[in-house]
């Protein structure tokens, strides 16, 4: 039997190298992503930062990661994936740079925006390279692995961060980032191949692009999906992102190396999470189960550390455990969108999508820096615990709401089973005008 050429790809070396490579440069948008959150309180200490501008330090990024999203939408659809992960990649190295020789708060902000600029394309243009180079059905095993093995760049940014800001300092650090990422985007211009867009040789106008994005923003559901990946993200990026590393210091008087570690815990758990949680639609016969079942568990988690003033050591190792698989329902998300939108809107319907799950992360950390600053600081300068109860509790709250306005989107895989489904084949043939 002759095996079909999208299946052969799934196994091929070039198919292999190629995603090696696109999954490389989304291991430094997971570490950048994260890596505020063990060096917030050196940050803090060498520049005074107050809580509401280590929030916006942190929040930044995903703010400007956000902002390009649409315009890079439509660049993929436009340009190819190649293209526009090249450019990203020269931006992200100057954004180290920047960072990483900041001398005070403002230079230092750009140069997280400019992070965030950069590697804005890293989950999309993938993802759009996926859409178009493999079989449908193993989209989401596919993002799953992409986000699984990408996850170890949000390792990096806990125990190997500490050790190398302790070491040779968080400058230096991200001056290694920024040549790593150099070579990355050298890699990537030699090994991904641009397709043409929507599968033809010609090029879409500026105005045949901005209709698309309309035709995107009125696809059934999409709000919906809008609304549940405004969470997807954002909780795990405030715990492990931002206030994990502050919360194990001020709390529980951890130093740098040990919030490290912890930290780690559920970075690795979430690389297992991302990876188990990826076929789960397939298992389920169902995006939306899946979906539903992890930011209900996430939920649970953040409700469960609001409630409790202060877990044991072995209790904060399970938390961190439970909590990052818990987060890892992402790919079964982005599965959802993805089979909403048709081939040539993939680029820009899945840069919608991550609006929403980078414009969240922007909100619950900038409004996280301001709830932490109304309250009081502790003697030795840390945070109240009540402020990050109450933090953990908002952002419960805030996920169930979505849950409930998610819980009432159009499936297309529950819908292809009803319509597969013997019952359903026997209300088409009772049906008026049915053929006899």
């Amino acid at each position: 039997m002759t095996i079909p050429s999208a299946a052969r790809i799934t196994i091929s070396g070039p198919a292999i190298t190629l995603v090696a490579t696109l999954i490389s440069i989304y291991v430094v948008s997971q570490f950048l992503r994260n890596s505020i959150g063990v060096i917030a309180p050196n940050l803090a200490a060498e520049l005074v930062l107050s809580a509401a501008e280590v929030g916006l330090l942190s929040s930044v990024f995903f703010l400007s990661f956000a902002v390009v999203q649409i315009p890079l939408g439509m660049a993929l659809d436009r340009f190819g994936a190649r293209r526009c992960l090249v450019v990203g990649a020269a931006i992200t190295v100057a954004g180290a740079i920047v960072f990483a020789t900041a001398q005070s708060p403002a230079v230092l902000i750009l140069g997280r925006a400019l992070l965030g600029i950069g590697v804005a394309g890293a989950l999309v243009a993938p993802l759009a390279v996926y859409a178009k180079r493999f079989p449908p059905d193993r989209f989401a095993t596919l993002a799953g692995l992409h986000a699984g093995i990408g996850t170890a760049g949000s390792l990096f940014a806990t125990a190997p961060l500490a050790f190398a800001t302790a070491t040779i300092g968080w400058r230096n650090s991200f001056l290694v980032v920024g040549a790593f990422t150099m070579l990355i985007g050298v890699l990537i211009a030699v090994v991904v191949a641009d397709d043409a867009p929507g599968g033809s040789g010609r090029r879409e106008t500026l105005r045949e692009s901005l209709a698309g994005i309309v035709e995107v923003l009125r696809l059934p559901s999409l709000g919906r999906l809008f609304a549940m990946n405004l969470v997807i993200y954002s909780s795990f990026a405030l715990v492990v992102g931002l206030w994990g590393g502050p919360y194990l210091t001020h709390i529980y008087g951890y130093s740098l190396e040990e919030r490290g570690n912890l930290l780690l815990v559920p970075v690795l758990t979430q690389m297992i999470g991302l990876m188990a949680w990826g076929p789960t639609d397939r298992l389920m016969r169902s995006h939306r189960r899946p979906v539903l079942l992890g930011a209900g568990g996430t939920a649970i988690m953040l409700a469960y550390l609001a409630l409790n003033e202060k877990l044991t050591p072995f209790g904060l190792i399970v938390w961190f455990a439970a909590f990052g698989f818990l987060a890892g329902f992402g790919p079964v998300l982005l599965a959802h969108g993805k089979a909403m939108f048709p081939p040539h809107q993939v680029g820009r319907g899945l840069a919608v999508l991550n609006v929403a799950s980078m414009g969240g992360t922007f909100l619950v950390q900038a409004v996280s820096g301001l709830v932490i600053g109304q309250f009081p600081a502790t003697q030795d300068g840390g945070y109240a615990l009540a402020a990050y109860r109450l933090v953990f509790a908002l952002q419960a709250g805030i996920i169930l709401l979505m849950c409930l306005i998610y819980f009432g989107s159009r499936d297309p895989m529950e819908d292809s089973v009803e319509d597969a489904s013997p019952q359903a084949a026997d209300d088409k043939k009772r049906a008026p005008g049915a053929t006899k």
